[in-house]
């Protein structure tokens, strides 16, 4: 039997996840994981831990000079990283 109605199951499942809450833990889970990829492999070497709390990216690093170097760049970083998932996730990011 052809149905008219039909849908792309990339729709389907974000409609799901929406209805279940789950999209933006998700949306949040692959921004963290894209931290390395964004930043790079030199980057992701000094950094300890990586989260969001409030729309807000806290990443950890172990080196004083980059976190100086990193805080220049903030606006940048997080449209790189928003970038990456494709939607808008962190509007800030707090290096400590």
């Amino acid at each position: 039997m052809f149905r008219k109605d039909v849908k792309n199951i990339r729709e389907l499942i974000l409609r799901n996840l929406r209805s279940q809450g789950l999209e933006t833990p998700l949306l949040q889970k692959r921004l963290v994981d894209a931290w390395p990829t964004v930043m790079g492999d030199m980057v992701a070497g000094y950094t300890q831990e990586v989260y969001i709390r409030n729309q807000t990216l806290w990443v950890h690093l172990t080196s004083p000079a980059l976190r100086a170097d990193l805080s220049m760049m903030k606006q940048d970083i997080v449209k790189k990283l928003n970038a990456a998932v494709d939607s808008q996730v962190i509007v800030d990011i707090r290096f400590c």
